[in-house]
């Protein structure tokens, strides 16, 4: 006997636990996105976080896309997406720390920046930010103009 089975996907979310927080500047955007980021590793390892939100700013989740080695991250745009369809996000802002301590975002930054607003175009969903975290600063490509 044969069975032509498919998997079932199953997705899940939940608002369990939620704080609520609003994101109203870069500032805001990156203090929530260092409370997640591991003080010990912040200035050995590289991590790229996503944080989605609703229409008003304010934050359904957070979600840590990767964590790689010393001086790259390799970043999947569909993990990204995923989780802000899977949340309802209107808008996103993205993260990542630069263990060197050096806040200019690379060409790397520049070019996968530009390739999760365009997705993220498609979609309807609005790349508010990407901010770069060291364990003293940050960057804003959205206060500076590159966004």
């Amino acid at each position: 006997m044969k069975f032509n089975i498919v998997n079932e996907v199953k997705l899940t979310y939940t608002r369990k636990g939620n704080s609520e927080k609003t994101v109203l500047s870069s500032r805001d955007a990156s203090d929530i996105f260092r409370e997640h980021f591991d003080t010990d590793q912040i200035d050995y390892r590289e991590s790229f976080y996503a944080l989605y939100m609703n229409q008003a700013n304010k934050v359904l989740g957070i979600q840590k896309i990767s964590e790689s080695g010393i001086t790259s991250s390799l970043v999947d745009i569909r993990i990204i997406m995923q989780g802000a369809l899977l949340c309802n996000a209107v808008s996103i802002i993205i993260a990542h720390n630069h263990p060197s301590g050096n806040l200019k975002p690379s060409h790397e930054d520049i070019n996968i920046t530009r390739k999760i607003k365009e997705a993220g175009q498609l979609l309807n969903i609005n790349l508010l930010d990407h901010c770069i975290i060291t364990s003293v600063d940050s960057f804003s490509f959205s206060d500076e103009g590159i966004l």
